[in-house]
C-alpha cells in the first residue's frame, strides 16, 4: 500500500526586531460612551434612572390602565430599564477588571439590544404623548384624569430615549468599523 506518512518541515523564527521599529498592532482608542467606559456606564445609569422615574410616575396614577398606550409606554419602561440595569451591572463589571467589551459578539449583542429597547421605548413615549395631547388639549379633560402625571413620565420616557441612542449610535458605529 501506497500510505504517506506524517513529516515534519522545520519553521524558520521569526527575525528579533526593536519594538520601537515595528510597533504592534495599534489598537483604537474607547471613547466615551462605548461598553466598558465610564461615559458608557454613565449613559446606562442615566437610561436606567429615567425610566424608572417614568415607571414610577405612571404607575402613581391610579387610571393608566385604562389607556392601552400607557401601559404600552409601562411595559417599555420595564424593559428598557432592565436592559440598562443589567449592562450598566456588566459595565461597572468590566471597569472594575480593567477589561475592553470590544468583542465583536458582545458589541452585536448590545447593538441589537438598545435598538430593540430604544424602539420601544420611542413608540411608546410617542404613544403616550398623543394620549396625553388628545386629553388635555381636544378633549380638555384633565381635571378628571393625571394629566401632569401622564405628561411627567412621559417626558421621562423621551430622556430615557435620548440617553440611549448614544449608545446604540456608538455600538453600532463600532460594528461598522470593525
Amino acid at each position: 500500500m501506497f500510505a504517506s506518512r506524517p513529516s515534519v518541515h522545520p519553521v524558520e523564527a521569526p527575525p528579533l526586531t526593536d519594538a520601537a521599529e515595528n510597533p504592534a498592532g495599534v489598537r483604537m482608542k474607547d471613547f466615551q460612551g462605548m461598553p466598558g467606559t465610564p461615559g458608557g456606564l454613565a449613559l446606562r445609569l442615566s437610561q436606567f434612572l429615567f425610566a424608572v422615574a417614568a415607571l414610577c410616575v405612571m404607575a402613581s396614577t391610579s387610571d393608566f390602565r385604562s389607556v392601552t398606550a400607557f401601559r404600552y409606554l409601562v411595559a417599555a419602561v420595564v424593559l428598557q430599564s432592565l436592559w440598562s440595569l443589567s449592562l450598566a451591572l456588566v459595565d461597572i463589571y468590566a471597569l472594575l477588571v480593567k477589561r475592553s467589551l470590544r468583542n465583536p459578539r458582545a458589541v452585536s449583542l448590545f447593538t441589537i439590544g438598545d435598538g430593540i429597547t430604544s424602539t420601544l421605548t420611542f413608540a411608546a413615549a410617542c404613544a403616550s404623548a398623543g394620549i396625553t395631547v388628545l386629553i388635555g388639549n381636544d378633549l380638555d379633560i384633565c381635571a378628571q384624569n393625571h394629566c401632569a402625571s401622564f405628561e411627567t413620565a412621559t417626558a421621562m420616557a423621551f430622556i430615557s430615549w435620548f440617553a440611549v441612542s448614544p449608545s446604540f449610535l456608538m455600538n453600532f458605529w463600532s460594528l461598522a468599523t470593525r
